[in-house]
């Protein structure tokens, strides 16, 4: 694995604005969101309009991803993908809630996930995560990506690969009937075969008009989470391995949630909804 020294904190640039005309989602500007009290499955109107959320997340993290090279700043990555979702008429979800500062998260290395952009710059042989969700017509779409930045070596490589591919079983065994934990098993059982840890106290959540509808979707094999899929219901599968413990601590800036062991991690995410047959992935470009 590389031996790039660990990371440390930038500084913040200055809060970004978006414009007036665009919906602000129910908790910007209080210290946490409203429970949601809705239903887990959504009616055709509400999935269309996910559709739509969605799709702008996935095309603004893939604007971002274009600027990821050595040298450039997260917060740089930060702003693309800010203005992108403004310009579409989306408001950026992670800005403003529960205090977050801006507007996507930029997880490096042995950040497992929340970092925050800053000034931190980019290294040749780094790895970056890019979460990215976007609020628009009242719901949410929410994705990530793991990235490549410059010459990474074959073990974090490797890493990310097999972390897209252990979102990519994860999917395909989604079915309406079958219990939820299903796709944590499905994840930790691919994981084992390469010694990966699986994040637990991290994981998939609801997703609908609400961020974080309080349905969890585990990525480990949980025996105690048997709540049945069901065909309409929304909600996100992100992974994320190790390439050691799942361990973690966490920043004194309390989002930057770092392995504890400071060895890589990658994760992957789609919003889904379920389907007939199977799952429709929503955070499609």
């Amino acid at each position: 694995m590389s031996g790039q020294s660990l990371l440390v904190p930038g500084e913040l640039s200055p809060h970004r604005s978006v414009p007036g005309s665009i919906r602000r989602p129910e908790y910007v500007g209080k210290p946490a969101p409203t429970p949601y009290r809705g239903p887990e499955v959504q009616d055709s109107d509400t999935i269309e309009r996910m559709r739509i959320a969605g799709r702008i997340a996935a095309q603004a993290m893939e604007e971002a991803a274009k600027h990821i090279a050595p040298g450039v700043t997260t917060d740089e990555l930060d702003r693309v993908a800010h203005e992108y979702m403004c310009d579409h008429g989306a408001y950026p979800s992670t800005l403003g809630y529960r205090g977050f500062p801006k507007s996507l998260c930029a997880s490096i290395n042995e950040v497992i996930c929340h970092g925050i952009p800053d000034s931190t710059v980019l290294r040749d042989g780094d790895i970056v995560n890019l979460d990215v969700t976007a609020f628009i017509n009242g719901v949410h779409g929410d994705n990530n990506a793991t990235y490549l930045c410059g010459d990474v070596d074959e073990e974090s490589r490797l890493l990310v690969e097999r972390t897209r591919e252990s979102l990519n079983r994860a999917i395909k065994a989604v079915k309406p009937g079958r219990q939820i934990n299903i796709i944590g098993r499905v994840i930790e059982s691919y994981a084992k075969r390469f010694g990966y840890g699986v994040v637990r106290d991290f994981t998939g959540h609801g997703i609908n008009s609400s961020f974080h509808s309080g349905l969890i979707v585990p990525h480990y094999d949980s025996p105690h989470h048997t709540t049945e899929i069901k065909t309409g219901m929304t909600f996100t599968i992100e992974p994320m391995l190790t390439l050691g413990t799942h361990d973690y601590d966490m920043w004194d800036d309390g989002w930057t949630v770092v392995t504890k062991d400071r060895k890589r991690t990658a994760q992957f995410e789609h919003t889904l909804v379920v389907t007939e047959n199977g799952a429709e992935i929503l955070t499609l470009p």
